[in-house]
C-alpha cells in the first residue's frame, strides 16, 4: 500500500455540493482521456451517497459511463445498480435527432397540409438537427426539479465550448422568425424560452459549477486556461480544477520516473499559482483502471472528503513472457513495420492519412511525428488539425495558422481550421455566388437586395459554422503540391460526425433549401471526397489509443461506426504510451505493464490492422528534432523509404 500526500481542501466539496432548494448543476470538461468521465461518475455517486437525488448525463458522442459502472445505460434514464438516488443517461445523437423531428412535426400535422409537412420534414433532415437535438436533451435536464443535482460529463473541451454557445446562438436565430434549418421559428417559441432559461442558469454561479479535469502536464494546463477564458467570455466562470493521474512518489525509484514525477509536481504547483489553489485538487495514478463502485468511492473520498490518497499496489501480476522468465512483455511488432510503411507511404496520387481516437491519447503528437518523418523522407507533406482544441503550435514550437505554412522543416507545412476564418470565407463564397446568380437572371420581378439579405440572415445560423468547417475540410483534398496530407482529427465521436457530413450535406443540398441551394454546387466534389476516403489505396485511417479498456473499446465502436455508416475500414492502429521495460522495476509498473500486455493482445484480436507501437517518453516531443527522434522509436516510421530512392520490389 503506497501512500500519497493529501491535497484536499474543503473548496471542492463546497463547489459541487448543492446549497439551495433548486436543482444545481455540475459540469465536468477537459481534454478527452484525462479521467473526466471517471471524476464525473465519482462525483455523481458521492452526491447520491450523501442523499442528494442525482442524475448523471453524458453529452459525449463517444460515452463510457456503461464501462465505468459495469452496466448498460444508453439513451434512457437508467437507475445505477448498487447506488440509491443515482440515475444516468448517455445521450445518443441519432436517437435524439429522431425524437426532435417527431416532437417538432407532430403538433403541425393537424394545422398544415401534406405539402407544408413535407417541406418541414425536408428542413429537419438538416445535419445540424443532430446538434440542436442533443442540446435540446441537455436543456431538458436543466429543468429537472425531481433532482437535487445534475452532473454533466461533457464532450471534450473544444466541443463543450460549442455546446455552451448554443443557447445564445439558437436563441438569436429563433428571434428572427421565419424558417430555420431546425424547423419553423414560429413553432419554437417555447424552446426559445427554454434557451433563455438555460443561458441564465449557465451564468448563475449559485446554481451552476464548472470544473476542468486535466493531466499534470503543461499542455493540459495551457488548454484549460484557453478554455476557461472562452467560457468567461460567455459569462460562465470555472470554479474547480482537478489534476488526475499524477505518479505516486513511492513508486518512482529510478531517474526516468523520478524526473517525470518532478515535472508533474512543477505543473501542479504552476496550476495552484495560476488558478485558485483552494479549488485545485489532485488524484494519483493507480496500478490498474478505475472502474467499479469501490474505486469511484476512493476518488470521491480524496476529492471531497479530505481522505488521504492511497495506491493499493498489491503483488506484481504475472506477465506472459513466453517462458523466458524476464517478465518483459512478449509483443514483437517488427512484423508490422513493413505493413505500417505501406499504409503511410504515398503512391502516384496524394495519400490522405487520418489519425483519430479518444482525446488525450497523443493523437496530435503521433500525427505530427508521422508527418515529420514523411517530410524527412522527401515527401511533400501537409499536416492539418480539425480539432477545436488543437495544439499543433505547442508541438512544433512554430506558429500554425488557418492557411498552410512551413513549420521549420523542408517539405513540411501545417495548418489548423480556424472556425471564425472558415465561416468568413464560407459567407463570402456563398454571397458572391448568390450575387452572380441573380445578376445573370433576366427576371426583374425578383428583389435582389431582399433575396441577398435573406441569405445573409441564414448565414448567421449556427449550422452555417458546421458547413463552413466542412467546406474547409473538403478544400484540403484539392491542395496542390502535396504528396501526403495528414489529418489530426477531433476526438472520436466528432470525427465520425465530420466524416458523415459530406454525405449528409450532399443529401440536404439536393433538397434545395435556401442557403444550401444558394451555395455553389458542390455535390460532385463531395462525391469525390467520399470516394477518396473510402479508397484504401488513397486514404489510411489510424486509430490512436493507449492500451486500456476505455480507449480501446471507444476506438473499436468508432471503427465499427466508420465501417457501417461511412464505408471506411480501419487501416492502422497506434498503441501509444507503452511503458519502457528498462525503467520502473517494481510491482506498480509491473501491474501496469501486465495490463498493457493484456490490452495489446486484445487490440490485436479486435482490429484487423497492423500495429504501430509508440513508447512513453521522458518528455513530450517538442520541435522538429524531438519529433524526428521520437519517430525513430515508433514502429515503422524509421523505415519510411527516401522519396528519391529507387523502388525495390520485395522478394
Amino acid at each position: 500500500m503506497a501512500r500519497s500526500q493529501s491535497n484536499q481542501s474543503t473548496s471542492a466539496r463546497d463547489i459541487v455540493e448543492p446549497s439551495g432548494e433548486e436543482t444545481e448543476f455540475v459540469f465536468f470538461s477537459g481534454k478527452g482521456g484525462v479521467g473526466k468521465s471517471t471524476v464525473s461518475c465519482a462525483t455523481a455517486a458521492w452526491l447520491a451517497d450523501n442523499d442528494y437525488e442525482t442524475l448523471l448525463v453524458t453529452t459525449d458522442p463517444a460515452p463510457n459511463l456503461s464501462d465505468i459502472f459495469g452496466q448498460s445505460i444508453g439513451h434512457e434514464v437508467t437507475a445505477i445498480d448498487g447506488i440509491e438516488n443515482l440515475s444516468a443517461i448517455e445521450i445518443d445523437p441519432d436517437t435524439a435527432a429522431e425524437e426532435y423531428r417527431q416532437e417538432t412535426i407532430e403538433p403541425m400535422r393537424e394545422l398544415l397540409g401534406d405539402e407544408e409537412i413535407r417541406t418541414v420534414e425536408e428542413q429537419l433532415n438538416s445535419p445540424c438537427v443532430e446538434e440542436i437535438a442533443a442540446f435540446d436533451n441537455f436543456v431538458d435536464f436543466m429543468d429537472s426539479p425531481e433532482y437535487d443535482a445534475v452532473v454533466f460529463d461533457t464532450a471534450p473541451t473544444g466541443h463543450t465550448i460549442r455546446l455552451m454557445e448554443l443557447p445564445s446562438d439558437w436563441n438569436a436565430e429563433l428571434e428572427k422568425g421565419g424558417s430555420t434549418c431546425i424547423g419553423p421559428a414560429a413553432s419554437m417559441e417555447e424552446r426559445k424560452r427554454d434557451y433563455e432559461r438555460a443561458i441564465d442558469t449557465l451564468q448563475d454561479d449559485e446554481r451552476t459549477s464548472f470544473a476542468f479535469v486535466g493531466k499534470p502536464e503543461d499542455s493540459s494546463i495551457d488548454e484549460i486556461e484557453r478554455s476557461a477564458g472562452d467560457l468567461a467570455e460567455l459569462g460562465i466562470e470555472s470554479q474547480l480544477l482537478i489534476l488526475n493521474g499524477y505518479l505516486p512518489e513511492s513508486v518512482c525509484e529510478d531517474p526516468f520516473f523520478e524526473a517525470k514525477r518532478a515535472d508533474e509536481r512543477a505543473v501542479i504547483e504552476r496550476a495552484r499559482e495560476e488558478f485558485d489553489a483552494d479549488a485545485t485538487a489532485t488524484y494519483p495514478l493507480q496500478p490498474g483502471e478505475i472502474a467499479g463502485l469501490d474505486l469511484l468511492a476512493d476518488v470521491a473520498g480524496v476529492l471531497y472528503d479530505g481522505d488521504e490518497a492511497t495506491v493499493d499496489i498489491g503483488a506484481a501480476t504475472d506477465v506472459d513472457d513466453g517462458g523466458r522468465g524476464d517478465g518483459a512483455v512478449d509483443f514483437d511488432a517488427t512484423a508490422d513495420a513493413d505493413a505500417v510503411v505501406e499504409q503511410l507511404t504515398p503512391g502516384e496520387e496524394t495519400q490522405y492519412l487520418f489519425f483519430t481516437g479518444k482525446g488525450g491519447v497523443g493523437k496530435s503528437t503521433v500525427a505530427s511525428t508521422a508527418a515529420t518523418k514523411l517530410a524527412e523522407a522527401g515527401h511533400e507533406t501537409l499536416v492539418v488539425t480539425t480539432d477545436p482544441a488543437a495544439h499543433l503550435e505547442d508541438i512544433f514550437g512554430e506558429p500554425v495558422g488557418h492557411e498552410p505554412t512551413s513549420v521549420g522543416q523542408d517539405n513540411l507545412d501545417a495548418a489548423r481550421i480556424d472556425q471564425e476564418e472558415a465561416l468568413a470565407e464560407y459567407r463570402e463564397q456563398v454571397l458572391d455566388h448568390v450575387t452572380e446568380m441573380y445578376e445573370e437572371r433576366e427576371d426583374t420581378q425578383i428583389d435582389v437586395g431582399a433575396a441577398i439579405a435573406n441569405v445573409e440572415e441564414e448565414l448567421e445560423s449556427p449550422c452555417a459554422e458546421e458547413m463552413a468547417a466542412l467546406e474547409k475540410f473538403v478544400s484540403y483534398f484539392d491542395e496542390d503540391g502535396y504528396d501526403v496530407v495528414v489529418f489530426d482529427t477531433a476526438p472520436t465521436g466528432h470525427t465520425l460526425r465530420l466524416l458523415e457530413l459530406p454525405s449528409d450535406w450532399k443529401g440536404f443540398m439536393d433538397l434545395g433549401s435556401l442557403t444550401k441551394g444558394a451555395a455553389p454546387a458542390k455535390g460532385d466534389q463531395y462525391d469525390e471526397v467520399i470516394e477518396t476516403m473510402k479508397d484504401p489505396e488513397q486514404s489510411t485511417f489510424a486509430f490512436v489509443m493507449y492500451p486500456e479498456y476505455t480507449p480501446m473499446m471507444e476506438a473499436h465502436r468508432a471503427a465499427a461506426d466508420l465501417r457501417d455508416q461511412v464505408g471506411i475500414e480501419t487501416s492502422l492502429v497506434v498503441a501509444n504510451y507503452l511503458l519502457p521495460e528498462e525503467y520502473g522495476d517494481n510491482a506498480f509498473f509491473a501491474n501496469r505493464r501486465a495490463q498493457q500486455a493484456q490490452y495489446l493482445a486484445e487490440i490485436r484480436d479486435r482490429f484487423d490492422a497492423p500495429l504501430m507501437l509508440a513508447p512513453l517518453r521522458r518528455d513530450e516531443p517538442i520541435g522538429i528534432d524531438e519529433l524526428s527522434a521520437f519517430g525513430e522509436e515508433i514502429t515503422g516510421l524509421a523505415d519510411i523509404a527516401d522519396a528519391d530512392a529507387p523502388e525495390v520490389t520485395p522478394s
